[in-house]
């Protein structure tokens, strides 16, 4: 009976206790951006001395790791040509393990030397650092290796791992952060990189991350024994970068491809992280014909739940943009029949 109770505690811990940036309401990051922009120019030819710079000051692991996270977000570049590089070959290579592991142990010295040399890498380059610096400031992190979806992404395509982020140990807890898609955004037409920091990506809720974010090793969910199935994932709507700075969660609906009748309630439905108007969420609506902005027909928020119902009055095919104020944050496509009589 103890065992069975202790077990149980424990399952209910860990599905309550998602580890996530809210858990660091009172601590103020402030002090840890101003050092990482004060050390923006530090090469990486010490990674010791530069883990020291950055963290030597604060006084919490939190802080510390913030530091290190805004550094390197802020400073290495994503080189969009040795990505599409490797996403080639390792696509040519898939079914040939031996010439695969050829190429991923020779792409990888090429990868940790252009890191060094020109501060520009790659996922798992972001990883690697990560790892390495909080690992110097005595911090736990790890490398989670996995399949990552983009909106620009073929998922027929998506059948070998493709993307590396991180879990980090603090007060206790893992969490969740990209610093690959925190840092910025790359042009594939320029090959250009913006730096652009996104905070939704530094210890993500384990909910939303898990929309767009698959490891390899389940356990890096972070969500107890509720870990969505690899077709889930495949399923999942397109979200984007500023969904992690509004939601906490992503609850409906749960595919990007929905069948649905005309003037059937669709629900569209998310956990908020921050406090929004409800004049603020906007639909774009496409057809082959035409995009137009519409006003949902009722938004409510209560409880953090932010709540959308939405009919569509004539049938088509719709692909569905959800914005908040200006910023696009998921998209969604829609198959509206004709309702059935009896």
């Amino acid at each position: 009976m103890k065992i069975f109770i202790r077990y149980t505690f424990l399952f209910i811990f860990v599905f309550q206790s998602n580890a996530q940036i809210a858990d660091f309401d009172t601590v103020n990051f402030d002090k840890a951006d101003k050092i990482a922009l004060e050390y923006k120019d530090e090469r990486l030819t010490n990674l010791p001395e530069l883990a020291h710079k950055l963290t030597t000051e604060l006084s919490t692991d939190a802080e510390r790791f913030r530091a290190i996270f805004k550094w390197v977000c802020s400073n290495v570049a994503n080189d969009y040509h040795l990505y599409s590089k490797n996403k080639r070959k390792r696509q040519r290579y898939k079914n040939d393990s031996l010439r695969l592991k050829d190429w991923n142990d020779n792409f990888n010295k090429v990868v940790f030397k252009k890191l060094l040399k020109d501060r520009k890498t790659i996922c798992t380059g972001y990883a690697y650092l990560i790892k390495e610096l909080a690992n110097l400031a005595a911090i736990d992190c790890e490398i989670v290796h996995g399949f990552a979806r983009t909106s620009t992404m073929n998922i027929k395509n998506l059948d070998t791992p493709n993307h590396s982020w991180n879990s980090v140990k603090l007060n206790g807890k893992w969490y969740l952060c990209d610093p690959t898609w925190a840092s910025g955004i790359p042009n594939p037409s320029s090959a250009q990189f913006q730096f652009q920091f996104n905070d939704g990506f530094f210890l993500s809720d384990p909910h939303i991350f898990s929309v767009n974010h698959f490891p390899i090793d389940k356990k890096w969910f972070l969500l107890g024994e509720k870990t969505p199935s690899f077709e889930t994932f495949l399923e999942a709507p397109i979200i984007y970068g500023q969904a992690y700075a509004y939601f906490n969660s992503h609850n409906m609906p749960k595919k990007l491809e929905n069948v649905v009748y005309k003037n059937e309630p669709v629900v569209f439905k998310y956990q908020l992280q921050k406090e929004i108007a409800e004049e603020d969420v906007i639909f774009v609506i496409e057809t082959s014909f035409k995009e137009k902005k519409v006003k949902p027909q009722l938004v409510t928020i209560k409880d953090q739940l932010l709540t959308i119902d939405y009919k569509f009055q004539t049938t088509g095919y719709y692909d569905v943009h959800l914005y908040i104020k200006k910023n696009l944050i998921a998209t969604y496509t829609f198959e509206v029949k004709k309702a059935t009589t009896k």
